[in-house]
């Protein structure tokens, strides 16, 4: 398959792909912040720089394109045909440095949480759960007491 513009162009629309601040990311920080959850963003201080870091619930949440970090099994997860080298060695070093980062965060004693791009499209419900998840182990602390 030919790519229907010019390579400059292509390189321009690529560089203009966000990291941070995406819509997924801003649709899940809204939703859980209108439940009354606050939480620090992109603590550069943990491995990965998560998106969402809940310190209260020692918890943080990452908000995965299906792309870039290629979830399994999904629509959204293709490989590109062209520069297929380059893809793959980029998407595969991607999902290696995921997993290498959410081990690293278990081992520091943090719950994490992945929230897939593919997850939001039809509704709340992975949000309403991911609250629940974040929650969890606080309400049944209160509840022992």
């Amino acid at each position: 398959m030919i790519d229907v513009v010019d390579p400059a162009t292509r390189s321009r629309m690529m560089s203009g792909i966000k990291g941070k601040d995406t819509k997924p990311e801003l649709q899940v920080r809204k939703y859980l912040h209108s439940r009354g959850l606050r939480f620090r963003l992109h603590v550069k201080d943990l491995p990965g720089k998560p998106d969402l870091v809940f310190p209260k619930y020692k918890t943080v949440v990452f908000v995965h394109g299906c792309f870039w970090h290629q979830h399994a099994d999904c629509k959204y997860a293709t490989m590109p045909s062209s520069r297929v080298n380059f893809w793959t060695n980029k998407l595969s070093e991607n999902v290696v440095r995921d997993s290498y980062q959410i081990a690293a965060l278990e081992g520091l004693g943090w719950r994490v949480f992945v929230v897939w791009e593919c997850e939001l499209q039809d509704s709340t419900k992975r949000l309403g759960s991911l609250y629940s998840e974040i929650t969890k182990e606080i309400h049944a602390e209160s509840t022992t007491r």
